[in-house]
């Protein structure tokens, strides 16, 4: 009676000990996800006004520049000059971070969440974003490094001057630069992959699980990554074919 006893109330409590864990795994999952979700968003928002700026070069010079002068201005009088692009940059730099730290935490929670993996068990086979989701971070990685220092801080541009915005692309992109063209080209069909898989899983998640549903997730995220490839584009290879220059 005694041991009966005992593990009849040893197995009550396993529910209740185990509960507190549950509820902190989902906790976390959830906190991930959202995580995951706000970063994104703020990133792809920024993506699409950064892509409307740059197709301001086909007005002109005069015209380009003074977008980018603007940029600078934003907040004036109440904020100081540039400082809207430091808090910009800010806010993206943690929203890049954020959306990493995310994607890691819940690509290793998922692993670990599989069942044991059985000597024939079929490979499942994933779109090939998804599957290239990993390298593909990397490129966007070295291409920020790389972006930053070419276009804002100048180091790495022919012209490097801040105050002609038009002619550091124009020198950029120039056809003697076509690797950085083409590393600039690879790098933006590496966001478009990501931003892809994004937008077709954030419509899942939304509901979109039907057959239907699915179709037109896949065609809607797909229609606006090209766009938004194309947009980005467009810039480096008018300077590279003569258009703009």
């Amino acid at each position: 009676m005694v041991v009966s006893g005992t593990r009849e109330r040893a197995a009550a409590a396993t529910p209740s000990t185990g509960a507190p864990g549950r509820k902190a795994v989902y906790r976390s999952t959830v906190g991930a996800k959202g995580v995951m979700a706000v970063s994104g968003l703020l990133l792809l928002l920024f993506l699409v006004a950064h892509m409307a700026g740059n197709l301001k070069i086909f007005f002109g010079a005069e015209s380009f520049d003074h977008y980018a002068h603007w940029l600078r201005d934003i907040g004036a009088p109440v904020l100081p000059h540039t400082w809207y692009l430091w808090i910009q940059r800010f806010v993206l730099t943690a929203a890049v971070v954020g959306h990493a730290w995310a994607a890691t935490v819940l690509a290793l929670r998922a692993k670990r969440a599989r069942p044991v993996r059985y000597a024939h068990r079929p490979k499942v086979q994933g779109s090939y974003a998804a599957r290239t989701m990993r390298w593909g971070g990397v490129i966007i990685l070295l291409f920020i490094v790389w972006h930053l220092l070419d276009l804002t801080v100048g180091t790495v541009n022919p012209v490097g001057n801040p105050a002609t915005p038009y002619a550091n692309v124009v020198a950029d992109f120039a056809p003697s630069r076509w690797p950085v063209t083409l590393f600039y080209a690879l790098a933006i069909v590496a966001i478009g992959f990501h931003v892809r898989h994004g937008l077709f899983s954030a419509l899942r998640t939304l509901g979109q699980r039907t057959a239907k549903g699915e179709r037109r997730a896949r065609l809607a995220a797909l229609g606006f990554a090209i766009l938004l490839c194309a947009g980005f584009l467009v810039v480096p290879f008018a300077v590279l074919v003569g258009l703009v220059g």
